[in-house]
């Protein structure tokens, strides 16, 4: 064999590699809910419109969902401390965790802690608007996040 044809057959290797890596990166494990009129979390029941959700049963960490609901539903919950919304996949458009991060920090939107330890070690946060938008995301427990 030679030297050329075993460079191309590494190079065909390596790309088809790469592209498998993407899409089971971004791709092959996330569940879309777009239907759904409520999410529970922790017992407690939110009604939703205009739903966008994403999630994973492989990792508590993929869930992401942009919904509207009327805020009076969040006014009872606690305070999310220190509230980091995570970057979704580039094709999950609606949360942009940059401009969320920003509101939550000048006041824009409160950031509510709507589940702690669901599942054991996570904590559902939400970012809510005075407009009824909301943005649902999970992130590592406080006993886990350093």
């Amino acid at each position: 064999m030679s030297g050329r044809r075993l460079i191309l057959w590494f190079g065909a290797f390596v790309a088809v590699f790469a592209v498998a890596l993407v899409y089971f990166q971004f791709f092959a494990f996330y569940d879309r809910d777009q239907e759904s009129d409520e999410l529970v979390f922790g017992g407690t029941v939110i009604p939703v419109s205009n739903i966008d959700m994403i999630d994973a049963p492989t990792s508590p960490l993929k869930l992401r969902a942009c919904f509207e609901a009327d805020s009076s539903v969040f006014a009872s919950m606690p305070i999310a401390e220190k509230p980091v919304p995570l970057t979704p996949p580039p094709w999950f458009g609606c949360f942009d965790a940059e401009r969320i991060t920003r509101d939550l920090e000048d006041g824009t939107a409160d950031a509510k802690l709507v589940a702690g330890e669901n599942p054991e070690g996570f904590d559902v946060m939400a970012a809510v608007y005075p407009d009824g938008s909301v943005y649902l995301w999970r992130q590592l427990g406080e006993e886990f996040a350093e």
